[in-house]
């Protein structure tokens, strides 16, 4: 039977039929439905850590154990699952596991733009790279095999396109392979520095057979003898789309090792020979070392996603390229907040103060944009509260009073604890703002260790964020909890907590406007009181715009929450309909 499935959810499915028992992880675009499909499957346990690095650790635990697991997460959640990852490298495996992993060439959402084959090389890990939804379903399956047949973790990689496209997906019954028998043995799962050694030995043996393996997982399509094109994943279908039958492909299902011999006879039937692959030249590079001549970057960028039109220009040349279309122009539409948005009275009040943010990953990111223009620096999750308190001992109180981290309540579970922990245990005064909205908002509304629900909503124990505050040293009467659409008591308490000679907690606490939970009665209209202040512009709400010198509110935007009613000096700002 077929299916039309994104590629995530064709992931999902591959690993359930493979006999998947526990897959953990933590969400992140583009790799957050994987995990959200799984779940649906009652055969599997499945659930959202409170970061990539116990996922992965989780994942580990469950292989040990004797069981298929699996671990998803997006391209900079992989620096954070590192450590435990290049370990059990060294460790191999007992039941198979896959680690799936999402790059995002083009940064739709996110920080960076590193690709995940750097990863496979450090590591010494097989790496599998699918270019649409049936290969998404297939490799998954082929890697849990190879995962046990090899002793050692296997990545999935994937890219935006093939993850959130759609293609049509043969599926099946699902292969329950049980659990293996738990076995101690120190010698391979203690990873002492003697172990280690002998370990490390298995691993240069292992990767010279995945190697052959992935010679066999090569697939050469010989077309024109003029033009042979190396690619993998979703390039192979940019280019295969742009050059048709006017070139020869060798289409790399695996690109970590890269299969040495096949590229070699590959190069030999080609006079003209081009490395077609997004992001870092990391196949370009391989073939330069064998001594073999290719095209890659020369012709084409290491910024961004590629397109067939990209690679018809490169290869065929402006006046050959059949796919070349006139471009036509689009209207920029930036990102925002969401009318409603519980980030954006918080903002107002920082900037109306003249703050120094420290900010960190999440919906309120955009704080950083017009009109509010709250945040002065993001790095990574869980970074804007060592960074604050970095800020503090480098320029001093003054510069500190001036100051605050701003951190969501799932990124503060993931990784600004430790952050906290650093600026109470090294005698800092630094204030975070945690802003509590209930949810993990930009990902998509997944639970968090906060919400009190599992990702199969169960019901769950509850992080208290005060209590936990508390219990890592900060004083109770630090620890605030304000509205942040209460602009006077918000700015009130920020005041207070930025001078106190103490580390200080403030929760800002509004549930997202997104939530279905939450219902806010009736849109508003601005009246004939209206002065033409402009102040709640400064909200930067899309459902308020000035046209023609008026300020008005879009009924279709607005959502009720009446923050801006809370701005206008003027009570010009009213229900509509009273």
């Amino acid at each position: 039977m077929k299916r039309l499935m994104l590629g995530n959810e064709a992931v999902a499915r591959g690993a359930y039929e493979a006999g998947v028992k526990v897959v953990s992880s933590y969400p992140g675009t583009p790799s957050t439905e994987i995990t959200e499909e799984i779940a649906k499957f009652g055969e599997v346990y499945a659930e959202w850590a409170p970061n990539e690095k116990v996922a992965m650790e989780v994942a580990i635990g469950a292989s040990i154990a004797g069981a298929r697991a699996m671990t998803c997460m997006k391209h900079v959640g992989l620096n954070v699952a590192a450590d435990p990852l290049f370990t059990v490298s060294y460790t191999g495996v007992n039941g198979g596991m896959v680690v799936c992993v999402a790059d995002d060439p083009g940064m739709h959402s996110s920080q960076n733009e590193q690709d995940s084959r750097h990863f496979a090389r450090a590591a010494k890990v097989a790496m599998l790279e699918p270019s649409d939804s049936q290969e998404c379903r297939d490799f998954v399956s082929k890697a849990f095999e190879i995962s046990e047949e090899f002793d050692t973790p296997v990545f999935v990689r994937l890219s935006t396109r093939v993850s959130h496209s759609q293609s049509l997906v043969e599926i099946s019954k699902r292969n329950d392979v049980g659990v293996k028998t738990y076995t101690k043995d120190p010698g391979k799962y203690v990873m002492m520095p003697a172990m280690a050694r002998q370990r490390h030995v298995v691993v240069e043996q292992r990767m010279k057979s995945l190697e052959e393996l992935s010679c066999r997982m090569a697939h050469e399509e010989i077309n024109a003898a003029e033009i042979g094109v190396i690619t993998s994943g979703i390039s192979y279908q940019y280019a295969k789309e742009a050059l048709g039958d006017r070139a020869s492909f060798l289409k790399l299902d695996m690109v970590y090792p890269l299969p040495s011999q096949a590229i070699a006879q590959f190069a030999q039937k080609c006079a003209r020979l081009y490395v077609i692959e997004e992001l870092d030249p990391i196949i370009e590079e391989h073939c330069k070392a064998m001594g073999i001549a290719v095209i890659g970057k020369a012709a084409l960028s290491v910024l961004g996603e590629y397109s067939a039109d990209m690679v018809a220009k490169a290869v065929l040349g402006s006046d050959d390229a059949k796919l070349l279309k006139p471009q036509e122009s689009v209207p920029v539409r930036p990102p925002v907040m969401c009318p409603g948005c519980p980030h954006r009275g918080m903002y107002y009040v920082l900037k109306k103060l003249g703050l120094n943010v420290s900010g960190d990953i999440g919906c309120y990111t955009l704080g950083a944009l017009a009109p509010l223009q709250s945040m002065d620096a993001c790095v990574c999750m869980g970074a804007s509260v060592g960074m604050a308190h970095g800020m503090e001992k480098a320029v001093g109180d003054d510069f500190r009073k001036k100051t605050v981290a701003v951190i969501g309540d799932s990124t503060f579970i993931h990784s600004g604890i430790t952050g906290l922990i650093d600026i109470v245990y090294n005698k800092g005064n630094s204030t975070v703002i945690i802003l509590d909205n209930s949810i993990t908002g930009m990902t998509g509304h997944q639970h968090n260790p906060t919400t009190g629900f599992t990702l199969k909503n169960e019901r769950a124990k509850q992080v208290d964020l005060v209590k936990l505050a508390e219990a890592v040293g900060v004083s109770p009467d630090r620890i605030r909890i304000a509205d942040p659409f209460d602009l006077d008591a918000f700015e009130k308490v920020v005041r207070e907590e930025t001078q106190a000679d103490a580390p200080s907690v403030i929760i800002a606490q509004r549930p997202c406007a997104l939530l279905k939970s939450v219902k806010y009665e009736g849109t508003y209209i601005i009246n004939d009181s209206c002065k033409k202040c402009r102040l709640c512009l400064k909200l930067g709400c899309p459902a308020i715009s000035l046209s023609d010198g008026r300020i008005s509110i879009n009924q279709a935007l607005c959502n009720g929450c009446g923050l801006c009613v809370n701005v206008c000096k003027f009570g010009a700002i009213v229900k509509a309909g009273e």
